[in-house]
């Protein structure tokens, strides 16, 4: 009787399927770890920037136009102490971002003089305070010289796509969720099965090599993919993420996980390769994996660093992936769209898988 490739196959995918499921933690690290991130970036959203926190000096000024207009304006929140020692305090700890001491014009100047005094705790506040109360000066100032305004200030809002913080963020969390979950799982199973001997048995068994590693790799990517459906359901229907096609958008993103998951699943055969015992591992796992989760725009745009290091981002997978999954999810761009970053994974793919065939280890 031939010997059966394909029911080979079926049954090391199905047993490697099995495998995933016995080990809670991978579930955890992979899904609702993830799912935990999401929530919290998500609970950032839409929400426009904190109004300064001002205390009024009661030694100076609090009669005149000055005080009335930053009272009334909205640019700064006013915060009443009745204990100084409390509000220097506050101060100090960068609760309170600055005490404002309007000074009266005396007979010697011909204008009041307005002490902004703040800490090291907040001093980034300044410059914002600074411009918030020059823009008061000038009002009262036009207003009491009955100079009308050289320009009027009109505003707009045409039709458009809000952005939202969850776009940013879930895109970047599925390439987290991604990157961990596809290293720890190959580098772990394959470095197992080969020192337990399992993979020297498959050897000497009639099945292919290949189909061993297309097999775990198999069950691997269908558990990996039925995570990112996952969060990306959670993501649309309860935080409302952006898919601005619809169901395409979403089956263009389940395609691109799928090409990470193809490279990422390489590098962790070459880890599983070269690591000499299971303690190892996870430092190099870390070693690969987050210095991309810290400069691929995973929490934070790119846009942050020097260029230098803009330029050394640039060549992550994890950051082809993540402009990529952002591009299709949000901007409504097309998977062939999207050809300079499948480009650079194809590079990555073909230098992995390179690597793989140099490197890769059956006992």
């Amino acid at each position: 009787m031939k010997y059966s490739q394909s029911k080979a196959l079926w049954a090391i995918t199905k047993a490697s399927f099995k495998a995933i499921f016995s080990q809670p933690s991978s579930i955890f690290f992979s899904l609702l770890f993830p799912i935990v991130f999401i929530l919290i970036f998500g609970a950032f959203t839409d929400k426009p920037p904190a109004i300064r926190k001002v205390a009024i000096d009661p030694a100076g000024d609090t009669t005149g136009v000055l005080y009335d207009s930053l009272v009334k304006s909205g640019l700064i929140n006013i915060v009443r102490y009745e204990d100084t020692l409390q509000r220097n305090e506050d101060l100090a700890k960068g609760k309170l971002d600055a005490v404002l001491l309007i000074k009266k014009a005396s007979d010697t100047t011909a204008a009041a003089h307005i002490v902004l005094r703040s800490s090291e705790a907040s001093a980034g506040a300044l410059p914002g305070l600074v411009r918030s109360v020059d823009y008061a000066t000038l009002r009262i100032q036009l207003d009491q010289s009955h100079i009308k305004r050289a320009y009027t200030i009109q505003t707009q809002i045409v039709p458009g796509k809000k952005y939202r913080s969850i776009d940013f963020v879930l895109p970047g969390q599925l390439g987290f969720s991604i990157l961990f979950s596809t290293l720890f799982g190959i580098a772990f199973v394959f470095f197992n099965l080969r020192e337990q001997l399992v993979l020297k048995r498959f050897y000497a068994s009639p099945v292919k090599k290949l189909n061993i590693l297309i097999g775990i790799g198999t069950s691997r990517l269908f558990f990996q993919l039925m995570n990112v459906v996952v969060l990306i359901l959670v993501g649309h229907f309860f935080l409302n993420f952006t898919l601005v096609h619809g169901a395409l958008t979403f089956v263009e993103m389940l395609l691109l996980s799928i090409v990470m998951l193809f490279l990422l699943m390489g590098v962790g055969l070459i880890i599983s390769s070269i690591a000499r015992n299971d303690t190892v591992i996870p430092l190099m796992i870390n070693v690969v994996g987050f210095p991309q989760l810290l400069l691929s725009g995973t929490f934070f745009p790119i846009d942050v660093f020097p260029k230098w290091l803009q330029q050394l981002c640039e060549l992550l997978p994890l950051t082809q992936f993540n402009d990529a999954m952002r591009k299709i999810s949000f901007e409504g761009l097309h998977l062939y769209d999207c050809w300079r970053e499948l480009g650079y994974l194809g590079l990555w793919i073909l230098l992995v898988y390179f690597g793989v065939s140099k490197l890769m280890r059956w006992e």
